[in-house]
């Protein structure tokens, strides 16, 4: 007997996670490749379901926390992700000394038109993780609320234009009038063209074009984007709300679930 509901215990569990899938795949970005991973929660035939892109940092990638924690906490409410490495990051073809923030707007481009066209996705929504928040922000803004259906902003790094104005980037200083031709950050090479380019950014004028619901996430303790942008970004939402985590760093390190479960809460409701 007690073998018996052995098997049945095994039989349930595999039944239960049959349908689920965790998939990596390759789509066209705007330097190449671009790897990503899907995670898709356990689906009826014909039965469709909300997705939410995941956006990196600057030198990161689709492994990081809490981006991963928003998947896993998606899935076990129903809902879909797909998270990328940009350009010149993680397994994605591209170099990093040629990676704008530009180019990856347009990554999220096409990224957003692949999931925009799979069966089973009923609507798109995204989330971005520092400089990813700055993209997300700017891909929402062009986008519109007719096609993104609700945007969390973590720590979003809109300071980086102000940096490179400066001529300042994680510490290193150089010449912003004289930019150049690559600056060493943390044993990369940040190229000049995504120094021209940050410089004239319009980070919060495109991203006050979207009108849909926005949640931003940002620790009073983050030295590398003070949570003030965070401020600065809700002024120019007219729908928006603000969550500051008291203690938290820039990469949420020891906060990863608080701030992992206000994301999800605010894309179950929206």
């Amino acid at each position: 007997m007690k073998k018996f509901f052995a098997l049945l215990l095994f039989a349930m569990l595999l039944a239960g996670s049959a349908c689920a899938e965790t998939v990596s795949l390759k789509i066209d970005g705007s330097q190449g490749k671009l790897a990503a991973v899907i995670q898709r929660p356990e689906l009826n035939h014909g039965e469709k379901c909300r997705m939410v892109m995941l956006l990196h940092g600057f030198t990161g990638n689709k492994e990081n926390r809490p981006l991963t924690d928003i998947a896993d906490m998606l899935e076990a409410q129903g809902i879909a992700s797909i998270r990328f490495d940009f350009n010149g990051h993680g397994q994605s073809e591209g170099a990093f000394e040629n990676m704008t923030v530009l180019n990856e707007i347009e990554d999220a481009k096409k990224v957003f038109e692949f999931v925009k066209g799979l069966e089973y996705v009923e609507s798109v929504s995204v989330a971005g993780h520092s400089q990813g928040g700055v993209v997300t922000s700017m891909l929402a803004g062009e986008l519109g609320a007719e096609n993104v259906k609700a945007v969390v902003l973590l720590a979003p790094a809109a300071v980086l234009r102000d940096d490179a104005l400066r001529g300042s980037a994680f510490g290193v200083s150089y010449d912003a009038g004289n930019i150049p031709e690559s600056v060493n950050i943390w044993g990369h090479k940040l190229g000049r063209e995504y120094i021209i380019t940050a410089q004239t950014l319009p980070i919060y004028e495109t991203a006050e074009k979207f009108t849909g619901p926005v949640c931003l996430i940002h620790g009073t303790a983050d030295r590398i984007v003070p949570y003030t942008y965070s401020l600065s970004y809700k002024r120019v939402y007219q729908n928006s709300e603000l969550h500051l985590i008291d203690g938290a760093d820039h990469g949420f390190r020891g906060f990863e679930e608080e701030a992992a479960k206000i994301a999800t809460e605010f894309f179950v409701k929206h």
